[in-house]
This record gives structure tokens, C-alpha cells and sequence, in this order.
């Protein structure tokens, strides 16, 4: 079996109906079974008695097993002078001490071949020790491989992000091969992991080798107590959403389990929409993060009114007590997994749902003065002269109702598809393209808030970018505030989102360049 075989053989391993084949056979084969390791003997020894009487002591050797031994979840072990076709284990190492007519290959686990293999010694996320004949290739991937002494392999040797350790004595007849590298090999953390966590159902245990787990639990902890630090206010709003609206805020995170993976899938098979595809996935990552933190503030309100009663607590504090009580709850087996899922599941949801709130009052909670309007009786005009009522001075402009999120990042999403269309059809490659995407859009923004103190996008959906100053858009100002959308960008969108919580609905790029975005006046023209 050549590697496009033992590729193929693999696969049906890793997505076939996996499960502990039947260990005896019609000739009478005995199989012994632990918790952690499965040990094949197909020989039979055994006293019986011939037609006359006489005794006679039979031994029958079976040359080799009718099936394949696959064990799910455990070790197998096939012991010296027994046979078996092939040897696998899923989440569990195999060692061959006897002889295998195909392969020997283990997923999730090492491998270790003492006996000769006919075919291939395979260790999928685990290391593959050999010493002894192989009649195919030895193949690691994220492992190492390491070749004893009497090791003869009659194919190649390849490693996928791992190493090759050959003794002098070892036979390599095909080649030895390396991809990607030499630098990812040593997963035995990652076995770990799978033995003391994934297959008891917990993202978290306390056993040895899992400190790097811990690490990353704590770190994810910190940056949620730090991230409730800097944005108090939009976590604060989705945790009241949360408590008194629970039924549809359930109900919006069940629908978008649903209806995120669809907008991907219509944002990928249009030409137009893949330029959409990196904001709309920095916007789902944001809201992710933001929701996780959002329900452990929940969770940690709760427990800290349960002891303290109704006095308040800082929201960075709520947040880190209900991460330690999570982390706590996470070493359940099954049951931490579940609540793992549902955190980010619900988060997701409650901050969507408050977005969805914030919609219908988009202009009575901004915050914004009144629509205002010039008066023209403070100064009497001289005689002969002409008032003209439809002009609206840039300071007057400041005063206007504040445009919301979600107008904006209509604008947005339309001046990115022009830009998109614009590159798509001037660009000679794609990928080039696609690289000077954000500069042409920073470019272009700049350039129509100079002009006309708003873009294309801007114009359709009614809106100005104006300075709170009162002064007009020079080009310092829309230099910086065009280089500043960078960083709102940057930081998994959070400057952008800004706009849902702060009182003159800035993002970050508006602070830094003390510009806001206004619903601009009826009858007044934009271009």
C-alpha cells in the first residue's frame, strides 16, 4: 500500500463508523479487553480426543486475523507471535509487539511498532517509534519519528511538523522527507489534554502536563476582566438585557447558530460580498468576545448579590468572579463542556439582541441636541440684501442628531462594495487587489470628507462627517481620522463598535480626530 493508500485508510479510520471490532473468529480466537488496553492472541491450545478413544493435543496457530482491530478511546496492544490485519487506535496509542499484515496507526496517541508491519506505521497528532521491518512507509504528522536499531522501512519516512531520529543501524530505503518544518513536534500536551479532558468531557482537569491549559484559561480570563475594565458601560447595558429579557435573548442566540454560518456562505458566493467577509467576521469575533464577558458579569453579579445582598459591584470585579466560578464548574466532566458552549452561545446572542434594541431608538437615546435650526432674527439684514434660509453653516451642522451604528456601517459596507467593484475591475491580480483594499478605502474616504464631507456611501444614506468645532473638514483632519479607522480596525473592530455606547456616538477614529457623523438636514445637498 503506497501513501496515497495509507492517506485513504486513515480517512476511513477518522470519519468511517469507528468501534471495537469482534475479537474472536469461528476458529475459536481469544481476545482480552481492559479499560485502557486491548490484547490480541488468535492461537488456540487445547486437548481433545480422536474417534478411537486416544488423546490427542491440538494446537492451531492462525497465521493471520480476518479483520481489522480498531480501538476507540483506549490503548491496543497486539502481543508477540500473534497477528492481526491491522492495528489502530483512536485517542489511544498502538503498540505492535507481533505481527501486522497492513497497518499499524494511531490517532490522537503513539505509535510503536516492535513487530513486522506489512504496510505502513502511522501516528496522526502523536510520535512513531519503530524497530522492526516495515514493507510500506512510516508517516508522523505533528509527531516525531524515531527508527531503532532494527528498523528497515521499505518506503519513505515523512514528517509532517516533527522530526526523524535514525539510528546507525536503521535502513531507510525510500527517502526521508519533512514538511513544513522541524519545529512542531512533542505533542504529548496535546494527549493530555485528550486523555484527562476531551474524552471526559471538560475543557479543563487537574492533572500533569496540563499547565498550559491553565495558562490559557486564566490569560482568556484576564483579558475579559480587563476588556469589562476599559467598556463598563456596553457590558453593563447587555447584562440588563440579559436579566430582563432572558426568553428573547435565548431565542436570538438560538437563531444565530443558525443564521450566522448562512450570511458566511451568501457572503462567500458572491463576487461583491467576499469584500464584505473579513468585516463581517472581525464584527462576529468582537461580538464573541464581547459576549463571553458580558455572561460571566452576569454570572458574577449573581453570586456576589447572593452573599452581599444588592449592594453594586464594579463590572470588572463581577467579571472575574464568575470566571473563577466557570473554571470551577469547567472540571465537571460532560457537564463543563456543556456550559462552555452555552457561554459563548448565549453571549452572542445578548449582544445582538441589545443591538437589536438600540435600533428603534437610534435617534431618541443619542443623546444628540434637538435638529437645530439658524436663527435669522438675531441680526437684522441691511436693506437690500438676501437671506437665504436653506444654507446650513458647517458650525450649525455639529448640532444635528448624531447618526447611529448601524446607518453607519450601512454607509460602510456600500462604499466598500464600490471600492471592491472599482479594484475588481482595474486590478490585474486578485490578491493585489485584495491587499491594497483598506489603503484605497482609506485613500477614498479621505479624499470625499475633504471635498464633500462625506463618501458615496455617506450620501445615500443621508449622512455628513462634520468637526465638533464647528470648523470645515481640512485635510490634517481627515489625514488623521482616515489613518485612525485603522486602529478602530485593528483592535477586533472595538473602535467601531465604540459608536453603541459612546454619548456623541464616536468611534475611536472620531475621538482622535474630533469629527462626528450627522444625519444631514433635508434640502440640503449633498452633492
Amino acid at each position: 500500500m503506497n501513501r496515497i493508500h495509507t492517506l485513504v485508510f486513515i480517512t476511513s479510520v477518522l470519519f468511517g463508523s469507528l468501534g471495537n471490532t469482534c475479537l474472536a473468529q469461528a476458529s475459536g480466537a481469544v481476545a482480552a479487553e481492559t479499560t485502557k488496553t486491548i490484547v490480541i492472541d488468535t492461537s488456540i491450545d487445547t486437548d481433545s480426543e480422536d474417534t478411537d478413544g486416544n488423546h490427542v493435543h491440538v494446537k492451531v496457530h492462525h497465521e493471520h486475523a480476518d479483520h481489522d482491530t480498531v480501538s476507540v478511546g483506549s490503548d491496543a496492544y497486539l502481543a508477540p507471535n500473534r497477528h492481526a490485519d491491522s492495528l489502530v487506535a483512536v485517542f489511544g496509542s498502538a503498540t505492535s509487539d507481533g505481527e501486522v499484515t497492513d497497518s499499524v496507526v494511531s490517532i490522537f496517541g503513539n505509535t510503536r511498532t516492535n513487530g513486522p508491519t506489512g504496510d505502513s506505521s502511522v501516528a496522526v497528532v502523536g510520535n512513531n517509534y519503530i524497530n522492526s521491518k516495515v514493507g510500506g512507509s512510516a508517516v508522523a504528522v505533528l509527531g516525531d519519528i524515531e527508527l531503532g536499531p532494527l528498523a528497515e522501512v521499505d518506503g519513505d519516512v515523512v514528517t509532517v511538523g516533527g522530526t526523524v531520529t535514525q539510528d546507525p543501524n536503521a535502513v531507510v530505503h525510500g527517502s526521508i522527507q519533512h514538511v513544513f518544518g522541524r519545529s512542531l513536534g512533542g505533542f504529548n500536551w496535546l494527549h493530555t489534554w485528550v486523555e484527562h479532558c476531551l474524552l471526559l468531557g471538560r475543557p479543563l482537569a487537574i492533572a500533569p502536563g496540563l499547565g498550559w491549559a491553565w495558562v490559557l484559561a486564566l490569560s482568556m480570563l484576564g483579558f475579559y476582566t480587563v476588556l469589562a475594565a476599559i467598556m463598563p458601560k456596553p457590558i453593563d447595558e447587555a447584562v440588563h438585557t440579559l436579566t430582563t429579557a432572558p426568553g428573547p435573548s435565548v431565542l436570538t442566540s438560538l437563531l444565530s447558530i443558525v443564521l450566522t454560518p448562512v450570511a458566511f456562505i451568501l457572503l462567500c458566493v458572491t463576487i461583491i460580498g467576499i469584500v464584505i467577509v473579513p468585516f463581517f467576521a472581525i464584527a462576529v469575533l468582537a461580538m464573541s468576545l464581547l459576549g463571553n464577558a458580558v455572561v460571566l458579569a452576569a454570572i458574577g453579579r449573581g453570586m456576589y448579590q447572593i452573599g452581599r445582598g444588592t449592594r453594586p459591584i464594579a463590572t470588572w470585579l463581577a467579571v472575574l468572579v464568575g470566571g473563577v466560578v466557570m473554571l470551577g464548574l469547567y472540571l465537571i466532566p460532560i457537564l463543563g463542556f456543556i456550559l462552555y458552549k452555552l457561554i459563548g452561545i448565549l453571549g452572542f446572542g445578548v449582544v445582538i439582541y441589545t443591538l437589536i434594541l438600540k435600533l428603534p431608538h437610534r435617534q431618541a437615546t443619542s443623546g444628540s441636541p434637538p435638529e437645530a435650526t439658524i436663527s435669522t432674527t438675531s441680526a437684522k439684514p441691511s436693506e437690500g440684501s438676501v437671506v437665504d434660509d436653506t444654507i446650513t453653516p458647517t458650525a450649525a451642522l455639529a448640532t444635528m442628531p448624531r447618526a447611529g451604528f448601524m446607518i453607519r456601517m450601512t454607509a460602510l459596507i456600500l462604499d466598500c462594495i464600490l471600492i471592491g467593484i472599482v479594484l475588481a475591475c482595474i486590478g490585474s491580480h486578485q490578491d493585489a487587489a485584495s491587499n491594497a483594499f483598506l489603503i484605497a478605502l482609506a485613500l477614498y474616504g479621505a479624499v470625499m470628507w475633504k471635498i464633500r464631507s462625506t463618501t458615496i456611501g455617506g450620501i445615500i444614506c443621508g449622512l455628513k462627517v462634520v468637526r465638533l468645532d464647528g470648523n470645515a473638514m481640512d485635510w490634517p483632519t481627515v489625514t488623521v481620522r482616515a489613518l485612525s479607522c485603522f486602529l478602530s480596525l485593528v483592535v477586533a473592530g472595538f473602535g467601531f463598535f465604540w459608536i453603541l455606547f459612546s454619548r456623541e456616538r464616536q468611534a475611536w477614529h472620531d475621538k482622535i480626530a474630533g469629527t462626528v457623523v450627522v444625519y444631514a438636514p433635508k434640502g440640503n445637498s449633498l452633492v
